[in-house]
């Protein structure tokens, strides 16, 4: 089973056992009445922050396979490939590899480079048989960001959005208010809390399955979705309002079930009885746990490992 269908099958696992959560995002129910927040003076974005492209015109490659390296600076890598077999694309540096499901139809992905500073590898490789691949394409660079949260501003494959997306469009309508940064995040974070439920059936129909992408303008449009679309959802609407915003996947105590969150990064704080989030450091928010209603999940929320960052 690949990595994406244990996230899906694990997370529906979590539904009908009681949890008792905690504070970082961790406790049922939207956030509560003794907040407080702070932080820089915040103005809403008309336009998105960062974006990012593949840019066709500036890929190499071959047997049907294209790497655009063009925007590394900027914190992401593009590939296409037209094939009849699957495809997927690896971004590996060092002992460290992320791999990404790439359409045989020739539509790009873009894919985050996570592991920060250094030499990039990248892989297309097709499927043969089995779990056998062949490598189509490989491009190798330096990455030198031109700034550490660059991938964690941007549209990539899992968190796909761009400008006349809806989930944008709402974000920008939820901090139209904010003051600070800390109320902007509270604002986004509320929101999705308050309308989006887990939803089991759902999380049923995928649990066999595997190479499942979040699309957050179709989960603010169900009102539902699996903790991988919580944490989707949420980076999209941050990440459009200049809040980096990691999607991180992992296990969560006492069980290791795995599951979905997100890290974020302000100037300023957010604090109440279902969030902690310090200045200037990665906070953790688990929106799904936070939005459990009648829901219940395994977890005691003491304990994250993270092992993905998107």
């Amino acid at each position: 089973m690949t990595r994406r269908a244990n996230i899906l099958a694990k997370c529906l696992l979590t539904a009908a056992i009681t949890v008792a959560l905690t504070a970082c995002g961790a406790s049922g129910g939207a956030a509560a009445s003794a907040e407080s927040t702070s932080g820089a003076s915040f103005s809403p974005a008309s336009e998105l922050p960062a974006d990012s492209a593949f840019d066709a015109s500036a890929a190499t490659g071959q047997n049907g396979a294209l790497i655009d390296i063009s925007h590394v600076a900027d914190g992401y890598v593009g590939a296409s490939s037209v094939s009849s077999s699957r495809i997927k694309l690896l971004v590996v540096m060092g002992d460290s590899t992320q791999t990404y499901n790439v359409p045989e139809t020739g539509e790009p992905i873009i894919a985050p480079l996570t592991f920060g500073n250094g030499t990039y590898t990248f892989r297309v490789m097709q499927n043969t048989s089995g779990n056998s691949y062949v490598e189509l394409a490989r491009a190798e660079t330096e990455v030198d960001l031109t700034d550490e949260f660059a991938p964690y501003l941007r549209p990539n494959v899992n968190c796909d959005y761009d400008a006349d997306s809806a989930c944008v469009a709402r974000a920008r309508e939820l901090v139209a208010d904010a003051a600070n940064q800390g109320e902007a995040l509270a604002a986004i974070c509320t929101y999705v809390v308050e309308n989006i439920s887990y939803d089991d059936a759902k999380a049923a129909e995928l649990r066999d399955s595997s190479g499942y992408v979040p699309d957050p303008d179709e989960t603010l449009a169900d009102g539902s979705g699996i903790c991988f679309d919580y944490a989707s959802l949420g980076a999209a609407m941050l990440r459009s309002q200049g809040i980096p915003t990691q999607i991180v996947t992992g296990t969560v105590s006492p069980d290791g079930i795995y599951h979905a969150w997100i890290n974020v990064y302000i100037d300023g704080t957010w604090t109440s009885a279902s969030f902690d989030v310090q200045s200037r450091t990665w906070s953790r928010i688990d929106l799904t746990f936070a939005a459990g209603g009648t829901t219940a999940y395994v977890g005691d929320g003491k304990t994250y490992t993270q092992r993905y960052v998107y």
